[in-house]
């Protein structure tokens, strides 16, 4: 069998989604994600916020000691 024109997305299930056009469909494509080792170590977020948490802390705590 052979059709000249098909107005339907045939791999939807529902009747309403059948009647969509296959590019309401398709899910975009993510953004590829940038590698973590392009960094530096100072760079990557858990060890900066590591570094800056400790430091803060360190400086408040010994703050109201002194």
């Amino acid at each position: 069998m052979k059709r000249a024109l098909v107005l339907t997305t045939e791999g939807a299930g529902h009747p309403f989604r059948r009647t969509l056009k296959p590019h309401i469909l398709s899910t975009p494509k993510p953004d590829p994600v940038p590698e973590i080792t392009d960094k530096g170590w100072w760079r990557q977020e858990d060890t900066h916020l590591f570094a800056v948490s400790f430091a803060g802390f360190f400086t408040a705590i010994y703050t109201f000691i002194a």
